[in-house]
């Protein structure tokens, strides 16, 4: 009893989830472009609550077939002009003329926006290339290096991309990707550790040196994970399953669950030597903070979002917890911009 006793006060059991001792994680953070007034108002809200943590650049998504493309144009724009935060805008290349694709970038580029997230995009059924358009993501990199000096984050897959002849074509791909331009990847989301750092293994082994930064999705509604997970061809494990079940009903449980499972992935992979992470905030701020706050991520002294204070302190916003999710992701790929992590095939 006295041994049990002794592994179980251990320091090394608890050294996980709520170290001290961890360095607190580079942030990045992705926000969805809003279609109502309602969305628009919660994601600037959002917005304002995250501000403060400092996220190394955030992302603002792209609907299928560029069906967001004003919103995610708008959404940017107004970053850049009212915070101290840095935009990353993504641009697909699906169903546009390259002419429309390099004006989006040029209109990016006088506005100062130097990120772009660069993707294929979801085709719609029997998708083949635009004549004259960019027909796959590589292309569009090197579209955008014609263009300007910008900062270009593309897609990795680490449990390969589903319509994918095989891992190492997909791999060939990304490397592709990055040779031409790319200054890194973003991982689609995981649960399980283990396949990202196997996934990385590939990657080194390929020669791939750019960063391949792990792109954290909170499982903030377990059901539309896993209907996706499925789709997307990302494994979602047992265990997952077992935390989530029997708590339908219980929406404050599910929160603390999905903070603790992003925490300790965060913190997993941050004793293999990573610590930049790239999370969809699904435009609700409480469990993105929440999750932050755990990994010792603290506001800084200067709000970048200052200029919005006024603004957004006249607007009162519902409670993360007392409405429903602004996108329905069944729908996602007709007519929203789901997020980045949710989407499937964005080359």
């Amino acid at each position: 009893m006295t041994g049990i006793l002794s592994n179980w006060l251990s320091e090394m059991h608890i050294d996980g989830l709520l170290s001290r001792n961890s360095e607190a994680p580079i942030l990045s953070f992705e926000f969805v472009p809003p279609r109502t007034d309602a969305m628009e108002q919660r994601l600037w809200h959002c917005i304002r609550h995250l501000a403060p943590l400092a996220p190394r650049f955030v992302s603002v998504t792209y609907g299928a077939g560029g069906t967001t493309q004003t919103g995610t144009l708008s959404t940017v724009l107004r970053l850049k002009r009212e915070t101290d935060l840095i935009p990353a805008a993504h641009l697909t290349c699906v169903g546009a003329t390259r002419e429309e694709v390099d004006g989006l970038a040029r209109c990016y580029r006088d506005a100062g926006v130097n990120h772009i997230v660069a993707l294929r995009g979801d085709p719609c059924a029997g998708y083949s290339p635009r004549p004259g358009g960019y027909a796959y993501a590589s292309d569009l990199v090197a579209g955008l290096r014609r263009i300007a000096d910008f900062d270009i984050s593309v897609v990795a897959y680490p449990e390969t991309h589903p319509t994918a002849s095989s891992p190492d074509a997909d791999l060939d791909n990304l490397k592709r990707k990055l040779d031409v331009g790319a200054t890194r990847a973003i991982t689609q989301y995981f649960f399980d550790s283990e396949i990202y750092l196997r996934f990385l293994d590939r990657c080194l082994a390929a020669g791939i040196t750019a960063p391949i930064i792990p792109g954290i999705m909170p499982v903030s509604n377990y059901e539309q994970i896993v209907r996706f997970s499925a789709v997307c061809g990302v494994t979602v494990p047992a265990w997952l399953r077992h935390l989530f079940d029997g708590t339908a009903k219980n929406p404050e449980l599910r929160r603390i669950i999905a903070c603790m499972v992003a925490v300790e992935q965060i913190r997993t992979l941050q004793t293999y030597g990573l610590n930049e992470f790239h999370v969809s905030t699904l435009n609700r701020s409480d469990l993105t903070y929440a999750i932050a706050h755990v990994l010792g991520v603290r506001p800084t002294e200067t709000n970048a979002s200052h200029n919005l204070t006024g603004l957004l302190e006249t607007t009162e916003i519902p409670h993360d917890r007392e409405t429903p999710a602004d996108f329905d992701p069944t729908e996602g790929t007709q007519e929203g911009a789901p997020p980045f992590m949710l989407r499937t095939l964005f080359g």
